[in-house]
C-alpha cells in the first residue's frame, strides 16, 4: 500500500526583519481544543497522478477561498507525517489577510455513530506567525519545513 501524499503552500513574509508563516488551525471536533501542534500548512491529498505542485495550488485556492498570491514557488522537499502521510511543501513569498479567507468545509459524522451528518471547516482560522511561534503550532512532522524556509529565505 503506497502512502498517503500531500501537498501544500508555505506562505511567508519579513516583517520587521524577521520571518512569519502563515498557518491554519485544522478543522472539525477533533481539532477545535487543540493549539499546539494543531497547526498546519495550507495542504491537501492528491492521487498519484496529479502533479503535486498543481495539487499544492489548488489545495490553497480550496482552503482559504483565496488565489495563491504570485510569486514563484521555492520546493521544501517532502515530509513524513508520524501517520505516514508524505507531504510536499513549497515556499512562497507573499502576504494576505487573514480575514478575508472563507475556508472550505467537510463533512463527517458527528457525533461519531451517531448517523448525523455535520459540515465543518478544513481549517478553522489562519495567521501570521514568527518561526519561533510557529515551530510550537505546528504539527511536529512539518516543522523541517520551517528549517528549509530558514535556509531558502534566511531568517
Amino acid at each position: 500500500m503506497t502512502a498517503r501524499r500531500s501537498a501544500g503552500i508555505l506562505l511567508y513574509r519579513k516583517a520587521n526583519g524577521e520571518l512569519e508563516v502563515l498557518l491554519g488551525h485544522m478543522g472539525g471536533p477533533f481539532w477545535a481544543r487543540k493549539d499546539a501542534g494543531g497547526w498546519s500548512l495550507p495542504k491537501g491529498e492528491h492521487e498519484p497522478d496529479e502533479e503535486p505542485e498543481a495539487a499544492a495550488r489548488r489545495e490553497f485556492a480550496e482552503e482559504l477561498g483565496l488565489p495563491v498570491p504570485q510569486g514563484n514557488l521555492a520546493e521544501l522537499g517532502a515530509v513524513r507525517q508520524s501517520g505516514g502521510k508524505v507531504v510536499t511543501g513549497w515556499a512562497l513569498e507573499g502576504d494576505l489577510d487573514p480575514a478575508q479567507v472563507v475556508p472550505g468545509t467537510f463533512e463527517m459524522e458527528w457525533p461519531k455513530g451517531s448517523g448525523r451528518m455535520q459540515e465543518f471547516p478544513e481549517m478553522d482560522r489562519f495567521a501570521w506567525f514568527p518561526l519561533t511561534e510557529a515551530r510550537a503550532k505546528l504539527l511536529k512532522g512539518q516543522q523541517p519545513f520551517l528549517d528549509r524556509l530558514v535556509a531558502l529565505a534566511g531568517s
